[in-house]
């Protein structure tokens, strides 16, 4: 195999490998079983943060915030997951994954005592920043998921482990409105001790899959390109054109265009709707629900029929299409209808994405690139919150919308001849 220019290692780059040959060390009784630990421990996860979620925007208006501020408060967690989570994937790929899910469940126990008690808007800031240092959990899942499973079914395991954190989205904000009802500190109360009880139940039935004390070359025959942190995550802006990132763009670009209108999505609503901290949980139920039923239902039987290549494609246009409806909505059908077009366009998009990336480059360096991936993830989470918030206050309510959906738009350019990292399936 020749060498990438300006990989002057001789060894070949992750971004070379449409598949890296590794096998599963489980069979899949075994795979099944740890994903559905993962899956619980992914749902747990994603209710305690959903609970308290969606009443940022309103905490952070009661204490004097606006459209900015809010968008800044929301950011700020991708701004401590940006520059640590490289670090927590390479950590993962040398030392194990449970010990990385450990400290990432531990953080946020401490970063939900933190809100619970917030009285200024520097502890939330405080309690965001804790929360994303900690390293997180989703890109430590996902390698999990990607070790445990053959290549050709990542997507769909990717996918049911989405619907059981898009079940925390559609129950968490529901369980936070309800819980203010016993006072304010509430909700961050319980999301933290769901945290411990979900670090009690990972260290009794989550067992380590990777081998520290094993080689690469010995778990999978393939040589990892040992690179540090910050190399990998220059090589994406340097080498864009290479698979590994063209997709890690694609998962950025996407992923912080939607999240960016999720930050000011309740200020929105608030202004059109007359939505308020008390009914916000069902809007964000609703999506929850939609994206359960699709990923655990739906995915896996198109994944097969169309491949994860074109479905990606598909997904954007979706995604991008959900985002104007939002905007153009004068009444809840319309609503209804438009916001249901963005759990699609998400299931199809994001599991197909990190599945393709799982199989470009070694399984040595998975974790890490896991983390890159969240890392430039995060630079857009921190920036299109800002961005899209200026643009609430400025432009009109309606403009962050618009904007999401044209960048959305745009990373089809750059999903050209994804057929060549994941063949379409053939047809019998």
């Amino acid at each position: 195999m020749s060498n990438t220019p300006g990989d002057p290692s001789g060894s070949p780059t992750p971004t070379q490998h449409t598949h890296t040959g590794e096998h599963p060390i489980d069979d899949g009784r075994s795979a099944f079983g740890r994903l559905t630990v993962l899956m619980v421990a992914a749902f747990i996860d994603m209710l305690g943060m959903l609970m308290i979620l969606p009443l940022l925007p309103f905490y952070a208006k009661d204490l004097g915030a606006g459209g900015f501020v809010v968008g800044l408060l929301v950011s700020s967690f991708s701004v401590a997951q940006l520059l640590s989570a490289p670090m927590w994937g390479r950590f993962s790929d040398r030392y194990g994954r449970r010990p990385a899910l450990m400290v990432g469940l531990g953080a946020s126990a401490l970063a939900y005592i933190v809100f619970a008690f917030a009285d200024s808007l520097w502890l939330l800031f405080l309690s965001r920043i804790v929360q994303g240092a900690g390293g997180g959990t989703v890109s430590v899942i996902q390698a999990y998921v990607a070790d445990a499973t053959r290549p050709e079914d990542r997507a769909k395991s990717l996918g049911w482990l989405s619907a059981a954190t898009n079940a925390g989205v559609a129950l968490g904000p529901v369980i936070g409105s309800w819980l203010q009802i016993w006072g304010k500190h509430t909700p961050g109360l319980m999301a933290a001790a769901l945290c411990l009880v979900n670090m009690a139940f990972a260290w009794k039935y989550l067992t380590e899959i990777r081998k520290p004390n094993i080689t690469t070359e010995q778990q999978t025959g393939v040589k990892a390109v040992r690179r540090s942190s910050r190399e990998t995550v220059w090589r994406v802006v340097a080498h864009p054109a290479e698979p590994a990132s063209r997709l890690i763009l694609i998962y950025a670009l996407a992923i912080g265009a939607f999240q960016g209108t999720t930050a000011v999505l309740a200020l929105f609503l608030a202004w059109r709707f007359g939505v308020d901290e008390t009914t916000i949980g069902y809007v964000f139920m609703y999506i929850g629900t939609l994206s359960v039923v699709v990923r655990a239902l739906l995915l896996g039987k198109i994944i097969d029929r169309f491949g994860e290549a074109r479905l990606s494609r598909v997904g954007l246009i979706l995604l991008a299409t959900g985002l104007v409806g939002v905007s153009l909505s004068r009444d809840y059908v319309t609503l209804a209808l438009a916001v249901g077009l963005l759990p699609l366009g998400t299931a199809f998009t994001f599991p197909c994405v990190t599945a393709m990336l799982s199989r470009v480059v070694s399984s040595a360096d998975r974790g890490l690139y896991m983390g890159v991936q969240h890392t430039y993830g995060g630079i857009t989470r921190v920036a299109f919150p800002v961005v899209l918030g200026i643009a609430f206050d400025a432009t009109g309510q309606a403009s962050p919308f618009w904007i999401s959906a044209f960048v959305v738009l745009g990373t089809l350019l750059m999903s050209r001849d994804l057929e060549s990292y994941a063949p379409t399936p053939v047809r019998r």
